[in-house]
């Protein structure tokens, strides 16, 4: 069988509109129920400000929860470096969406700052949409495909036939615009966070690709 084989690339820019708030705690205890129970205690501070800025108690929702052993390096009389359990060390990340509201969001951060939590966050903007932006990601690709196959074959003095094999690598394409890397909640206790926050999110830039085979005549 005669074939042409192409790759086309898809290239997609969208429009944000949710904001994904992502917070981290983290701490290290003597015990292992003591890192448990602090944790406990700082979720319920991050529940307790999210509901004060109209959120339920579904809407903060786990992302990640580990406790590991956390160790510490140290010379013994010998000179040679050993290590022994400090403790134990709680990593707890969670995250809210909602739509688009640079104002909503001041209020939450201005919240945090003022609740004694050692959280840290980050800022995203995404899609709520997710997965109609995927498919659009993909038709956009295998619309790239055919339109160069079919420049190929032109140029080449053939036609295409029957559309053989498409194969495509499926990776969970994230649509995620990130402007605010980690900060701790407790710096914005200068109140700036409570006011609205004059942010503009740029489009979101996302790719993909498939390859596809022609017969030819």
């Amino acid at each position: 069988m005669r074939s042409i084989k192409v790759t086309g690339k898809g290239l997609l820019k969208v429009k944000p509109d949710t904001m994904r708030l992502l917070l981290t705690t983290t701490d290290t205890k003597k015990d292992y129920a003591d890192a448990l129970q602090a944790s406990a205690d700082m979720t319920g501070i991050l529940r307790g400000v999210a509901a004060e800025c109209g959120f339920t108690e579904e809407e903060l929702k786990t992302t990640s929860f580990v406790v590991d052993p956390d160790y510490e390096g140290y010379q013994d009389k010998n000179g040679n470096w050993r290590q022994k359990l400090k403790g134990y060390r709680y990593t707890h990340e969670l995250k809210l969406e909602f739509p688009l509201d640079n104002e909503r969001l001041g209020r939450l951060l201005y919240a945090l700052s003022k609740s004694g939590s050692k959280a840290e966050f980050r800022i995203q903007y995404t899609v709520a949409d997710m997965e109609a932006s995927r498919n659009e990601l993909l038709r956009l690709a295998v619309e790239d495909a055919k339109r160069k196959a079919t420049i190929l074959a032109e140029a080449a003095g053939v036609s295409l036939g029957a559309l053989n094999t498409i194969d495509y690598s499926f990776g969970a394409r994230d649509f995620v615009a990130e402007p605010m890397a980690f900060r701790e909640c407790s710096k914005a206790s200068d109140g700036v966070y409570g006011m609205a926050l004059d942010m503009t999110p740029d489009e979101i830039r996302a790719e993909d690709s498939v390859t596809v085979l022609w017969e030819i005549r």
